[in-house]
């Protein structure tokens, strides 16, 4: 007997019926809060409110850490946006002039701003420079989609414009204080490996080890050979190894021989093409090496060992 075939294996219109439109249900989200219409508009608000705001009443982040937005990206959710609308609201805060300015989200606002929507809803905050300062930062950070160098600085401009020490920015942020350590020791870095781990050519373990190097010319270029010969960290750690390794003395050459062992090399190199070689200490040891060609060379010099000894 045959098994009825259960809806999930049906697809989204079994599950809704066969008739589904789905252009009905996937519908753009809309918000139905408070709504702002103008600069002299207060609507009465609580903190769960979020309020449709004019596009052209808002202001960027003037404390935004990150530096570059990737125009095809910002596209994509900008399609995303027309077809689905905003899912996740921005953060903003009130100006006294009754203007807003974003504390987070300004990827979004961008996106929408390229989507064509004239209002974006937002969550209000009521903060000064420093709390929208850390509230920018921190979303950011914990969004994790910022790079190396700009979570450094982030970090950096946390520890300097809010007076913080780094196990208080540690706490901030949700991370362990040795990593807040060893992303601000990103920022001793020359600008050029810098801008190599800042657009992905170099890892951040890569850039670890380069610290670990105290030349800068040496740093850099073991960044270039990196990037070129595709080294991984590993690959980096063992050639760095290698190249402080102490190089091996030169073989003292000893004492200059006497005039004897010159006499020696001359008239058995005879028998062996000179193809000879003698070593001695200062203190008269030594060893000689007798390279030969063929028996007829060993058999040439032992004649001429046994007429010597003959007379």
């Amino acid at each position: 007997m045959s098994k009825q075939q259960r809806g999930l294996g049906k697809g989204l219109g079994a599950l809704l019926g066969g008739d589904a439109d789905l252009s009905q249900i996937r519908k753009p989200v809309g918000y139905v809060n408070k709504e702002v219409v103008g600069t002299d508009s207060t609507p009465q608000q609580s903190t769960a409110d979020i309020l449709r705001i004019p596009m052209d009443m808002i202001e960027p982040n003037p404390f935004q850490p990150r530096m570059t937005f990737g125009q095809d990206a910002l596209e994509e959710l900008a399609e995303s946006i027309r077809t689905l609308g905003l899912i996740q609201p921005i953060t903003v805060r009130r100006k006294t002039d009754g203007r807003y300015q974003i504390i987070s989200g300004e990827r979004r606002f961008r996106a929408c701003q390229i989507a064509g929507m004239d209002m974006i809803p937002a969550y209000i905050r009521d903060t000064n420079d420093q709390g929208m300062l850390e509230m920018a930062i921190v979303e950011n950070i914990q969004r994790e989609d910022l790079d190396p160098i700009e979570v450094a600085m982030s970090y950096q401009r946390l520890i300097e414009e809010c007076s913080l020490t780094q196990e208080q920015m540690a706490v901030r942020v949700g991370k362990k204080r040795a990593s807040v350590t060893n992303y601000l020791r990103l920022l001793k870095l020359p600008a050029k490996i810098q801008h190599d781990l800042k657009v992905g050519l170099l890892s951040v373990g890569h850039a670890k080890v380069l610290l670990g190097v105290d030349d800068i010319r040496l740093q850099e270029y073991l960044c270039d050979l990196v990037i070129k010969d595709d080294m991984s960290v590993r690959q980096l750690e063992e050639k760095i190894r290698k190249m402080s390794e102490p190089k091996k003395k030169a073989e003292d050459p000893g004492q200059e021989l006497p005039e004897e062992y010159f006499k020696v090399l001359e008239i058995v190199g005879r028998y062996f093409e000179n193809n000879i070689s003698l070593k001695r200490s200062g203190a008269g040891k030594g060893s000689m090496t007798i390279h030969f060609n063929s028996d007829e060379e060993i058999r040439k010099f032992l004649k001429a060992i046994e007429k010597c000894t003959e007379e």
